[in-house]
């Protein structure tokens, strides 16, 4: 069987659903845009995109390789590596475009999220030896710090090193950050050392390193320092996830003055900041952290109304629960109900899980009856809070119900948590394991269904290789 093969059987299938939900515009979008609208659509990471291309060429299209990358950006921002490892090999594969080292970076960290170090590597050994360039030891570098492949990582950074490269601090922050999620402390210590007598600056995100590096060994002192050096930095703009890193690093050890002093910060950056809503997701958080309530409330009253952000919400409602704070939960929930749009079940599923907790159960089942009744679909982990509640109960027949809705609303890529689910219901059914039963829901709940993307958003395109495609964009994988 082969994978994102141009002619994949996948093609026949593609198109049909293609043709199917294909949007029209009245008017003429940017080139960026139209490409984007005719494969937006094909979720299904199994459905081949490359019919919706080849159509949308053959309709009299041109693109500009930049649209296609920017195509490609997209996709990866929203997770759907597949279809982004598919446009990639599609734009230069039938010489459509000449391939840069760009390109073939990003495709070795697509080979990566795809199908694993191995055919990453693969893919790297084709690479002819004079288009092996700093951006794409950079990417091979990337790709062995995030499969934790020390020795691998460390072998590129003194490749690096040897071709001159390393003079940028992106190779040391990608290695120390290797390092740091380790616990190799000292090895940190090393790096930094080293780019000090190499005259290789510091950036923010080498001071993000840093910081943690300094939480994990509980160092006060040291995190001062680094926060000094930071902000004396003339080489260096202070970006606001540094901030929150610093302020992150200080909870973390208890230093709870001082992260209030970065709180009050960040606050500062918060109306100037082109990310004003992300950032209070992340103040919303930490004021929690912090154990500070009244400042949870300011912050929350200085900036509500206006765009309705759900993601806003959610940060809110998560924070109040650490204060088992259920009366603020539901003043909180019925701003959002009277201006949301999008009923997303992540917003009220706090407060479902706080009535469960508290034994509250019928309110729970009427709040989730009442977000239906506008268009919300209950999540897995709606049910499970369900389930446990009625469990803690000891009300075994309600609590079955529930876990027979979590498991049908579980979807197929989730078969862990599904597996889970399952056999909790099988405990239930064969043993009476009430207990055990408890501790896999409090596990499904615990961990929830889905992980958030992060990113620290930098993406650069550089200018296109004016060396031939000689066959590097091709890529198979044969079972």
């Amino acid at each position: 069987m082969k994978f994102l093969c141009i002619s994949s059987p996948l093609r026949r299938r593609a198109y049909s659903s293609y043709k199917k939900i294909q949007i029209q515009s009245s008017r003429k979008a940017p080139p960026f845009e139209s490409l984007y609208r005719r494969i937006a659509p094909l979720g299904d990471p199994n459905v081949s995109v490359v019919p919706a291309l080849d159509d949308w060429i053959e309709q009299g299209n041109s693109p500009k390789k930049w649209d296609v990358q920017q195509v490609i950006t997209v996709l990866i921002t929203y997770r759907r590596f597949r279809h982004a490892l598919e446009v990639s090999l599609w734009m230069t594969n039938e010489k459509r475009y000449p391939v840069s080292p760009f390109d073939i970076g990003v495709r070795l960290k697509l080979i990566l999220k795809n199908f694993g170090i191995e055919q990453a590597e693969n893919y790297f050994n084709k690479i002819p030896e004079n288009m092996r360039t700093y951006q794409i030891y950079l990417a091979l570098l990337n790709c062995y710090t995030i499969s934790k492949s020390v020795d691998k990582a460390e072998s590129i950074m003194q490749k690096a090193r040897d071709l001159g490269y390393a003079d940028k601090p992106i190779w040391y922050n990608l290695i120390m950050n290797l390092h740091y999620q380790l616990g190799n402390r000292g090895k940190i210590g090393e790096l930094l050392a080293e780019m000090e007598s190499k005259g290789v600056s510091y950036d923010h995100f080498t001071y993000s390193v840093c910081l943690n590096s300094c939480a994990m060994a509980s160092d006060a002192v040291g995190m001062d320092r680094v926060v000094r050096i930071m902000e004396s930095d003339p080489a260096v703009v202070v970006h606001w996830r540094t901030l929150v890193t610093a302020a992150e690093g200080y909870l973390r050890i208890g230093s709870i003055d001082e992260a209030l002093i970065v709180l009050d910060k960040l606050e500062k950056q918060l109306n100037k900041s082109s990310q004003k809503y992300v950032l209070l997701v992340f103040l919303l958080r930490l004021y929690a952290e912090a154990g500070k309530k009244e400042d949870l409330y300011r912050l929350w009253n200085a900036n509500k109304g206006g765009k309705v952000v759900n993601k806003v919400y959610i940060s809110m409602m998560r924070s109040l629960m650490k204060f088992d704070d259920i009366e603020g939960m539901e003043k909180i929930f019925e701003e959002w109900e009277s201006s949301a749009s999008l009923f997303d079940f992540r917003v009220p599923n706090f407060l479902i899980d706080a009535y469960s907790t508290d034994g509250r159960l019928e309110k729970a089942e009427a709040l989730i009856a009442r977000v239906v009744s506008k268009g919300g679909t209950p999540l897995v982990t709606t049910w499970c809070h369900l389930a446990g509640g009625y469990l803690n109960k000891d009300r075994l027949d309600k609590g079955v119900r529930s876990l027979r809705k979590a498991i049908s609303a579980c979807p197929p890529k989730f078969m862990s948590q599904k597996h889970s689910l399952m056999t909790c219901l099988e405990y239930l059914q064969n043993n009476d394991c009430m207990e055990e039963a408890r501790a896999l829901i409090r596990s499904v709940r615990t961990r929830g269904i889905s992980k958030e993307f992060a990113s620290d958003g930098s993406c650069r395109f550089t200018q296109d290789s004016e060396e031939d495609d000689d066959g590097v964009g091709e890529f198979r994988e044969e079972t």
